[in-house]
């Protein structure tokens, strides 16, 4: 199916519009703060090094699964920077033709933006909620530096804002009658 035919999802790749531009800043901050932000400092505690971390607590919590656990996060990261950018990109529109089963085909785009919206919405929560931690916690109870928290917060305001904004360009191009 070339990318003009008309798609299962009921619109055609043709007729949206492209991306504004702070759509695509947002989305490729979001997917950088991602992955670049996110995935280095993990893989590092993935492997079992106590960078900037209680080296006795730390090796508690990673005996006790703590590694596969930042393993899975660091790949739920790498999903969240796809599908930040799969907002602004025309795969984001049709799938492309590597993808099987699915070549040609529409892409969801309710299903998409529900996804970018809900991941958003549940990345800043999370920085609240990890905020709040931080200031309740003690220094005894911590396992990683409280300067964590100076680079970490930022992070994910950059992760979760930006991929609500570009969700909201990716949900107006490509409502009907946009």
């Amino acid at each position: 199916m070339s990318p003009h035919a008309a798609p299962r999802s009921g619109f055609t790749a043709a007729e949206v519009p492209p991306p504004p531009r702070w759509a695509v800043r947002a989305a490729y901050a979001s997917a950088l703060s991602a992955t670049v932000g996110f995935i280095p400092i993990h893989a590092i505690w993935a492997l079992g090094i106590a960078l900037w971390a209680d080296e006795r607590k730390f090796r508690e919590w990673y005996a006790a699964g703590g590694g596969p656990y930042l393993l899975v996060l660091s790949g739920l990261a790498l999903l969240a920077g796809i599908l930040a950018v799969s907002l602004i990109r025309p795969w984001g529109l049709v799938f492309p033709s590597w993808t099987p089963f699915l070549a040609g085909r529409g892409v969801p785009r309710r299903t998409l933006a529900a996804t970018a919206f809900a991941v958003a919405v549940f990345l800043l929560l999370y920085t609240l909620w990890a905020a709040v931690q931080t200031v309740g916690e003690s220094e005894d109870d911590s396992i990683f530096s409280p300067w964590t928290v100076v680079y970490g917060i930022p992070q994910f305001l950059v992760w979760g804002i930006g991929l609500l904004i570009a969700a909201h360009s990716y949900r107006r191009r490509t409502s009907p009658g946009h």
